[in-house]
């Protein structure tokens, strides 16, 4: 069964969270400036005074009620989901996968553009359905009661939910975790599904050729700065994930820290996250963390799954958007490898790890033009 599934926070959750908020005791600043110890003093100061006063979560959530949620059990799990149908009845459906420390609000204003492409630029053969799910753990879906929650079983998942949304062909997008899931997809090949795209790929081979290209010496780099630098909330988050909930779940400016970081380290922003994205953009992501309590059950997903970020040989028609300030970088030559059917590859100009919620035109344009292939 399927049914609309409106969001409305209680009152009370916001009233606590406001007076948390008023409370909060933060450390001393770091001992060098800028960002290389984590957020600056004075940037999390103004973060966390602009979410107490000037904040707005029941505009956040009016946007996600008009994007039609609804929800359905499936494997023994609520999925929330938002089902966004266009005005051209034979639109292709796209079924758009987010990651950590992101949401279903990174796809938000790439609705428009995607389902009434006619009112955007673009022509009505280029429209879509989509349908945009919470990850199990992650926002206003099901928390997994025990492990088995991983990449596989939820890709499992999605091909079940676009069977009971009756489409019997579509396409499946994704990045971050929502690439993992992706290319589970299509490993699994379910029936209906004609081809995925993927904004982030880790495709490393097993062996590597004694002397690299250029684009291998650049991969190579910044895996290494990733496992040097980036990825000790990855370990941490994959170890001791109910350890970080505890502290994530009992303090809002600590959950935020946590994600605005991210913002900050990963999106093509030239150091300052507020270039490329709104602060109550980057707030609504952080309070839907914080009001589902989220913490600690979308870090399990790391657990579950991080062995899953390898390489993978998917027969379907992959295409492959490149943004250049993606964390990970994947040669041509490697993604060849395991996707001998890639119909779409593309190096964009500009933008980063969330790919959709930086630069929605340019995803967007990315989407029309892969999967004009395929319908």
């Amino acid at each position: 069964m399927i049914e609309a599934a409106p969001i409305a926070i209680a009152q009370a959750d916001l009233d606590d969270l406001k007076h948390r908020l008023g409370r909060v005791r933060l450390p001393e600043p770091a001992t060098v400036p800028g960002w290389d110890q984590g957020v600056p003093h004075d940037r999390m100061r103004a973060l966390i005074e602009s979410w107490r006063s000037d904040y707005d979560w029941r505009s956040c959530e009016a946007a996600i009620n008009a994007m039609a949620p609804h929800r359905t059990l499936i494997d023994g799990l609520d999925i929330h989901f938002l089902h966004i149908r266009s005005p051209h009845d034979d639109a292709l459906p796209i079924l758009l996968t987010h990651g950590w420390p992101g949401s279903v609000l990174e796809f938000a204003k790439v609705v428009a553009p995607l389902t009434d492409p006619t009112e955007h630029g673009g022509l009505a053969a280029d429209a879509f359905h989509v349908v945009i799910p919470s990850l199990p753990g992650y926002g206003f879906s099901g928390k997994p009661a025990n492990t088995g929650w991983g990449v596989e079983r939820i890709a499992r998942a999605w091909a079940e939910l676009m069977r009971r949304l009756r489409y019997a062909r579509y396409v499946a997008q994704g990045g971050d975790w929502g690439s993992s899931v992706t290319v589970q997809m299509g490993v699994q090949a379910p029936q209906g599904l004609a081809g995925i795209h993927l904004n982030m790929l880790s495709a490393r081979p097993d062996k590597l050729d004694e002397v690299l290209d250029n684009d291998e010496a650049v991969a190579i780099e910044a895996l290494a700065h990733f496992a040097n630098v980036e990825s000790a909330y990855a370990r941490l988050q994959a170890t001791r994930p109910q350890t970080i909930g505890y502290a994530l779940a009992d303090s809002p400016s600590g959950q935020a820290a946590w994600i605005y970081e991210k913002f900050q380290r990963w999106s093509d922003c030239d150091g300052d996250p507020e270039t490329v994205l709104s602060r109550n953009e980057m707030l609504d992501i952080i309070t839907m963390y914080w009001l589902t309590n989220s913490a600690a059950s979308s870090a399990r997903l790391y657990l579950e799954s991080m062995g899953s970020f390898r390489p993978m040989r998917v027969e379907l028609p992959v295409g492959m958007s490149i943004f250049p300030k993606e964390i990970i970088k994947t040669p041509r030559k490697w993604a060849d490898k395991v996707f001998p059917n890639t119909i779409h590859w593309n190096e964009l100009p500009k933008g980063g790890h969330f790919a959709a919620f930086e630069q929605p035109e340019l995803f967007a344009n990315e989407m029309r033009s892969c999967f004009s292939l395929l319908r």
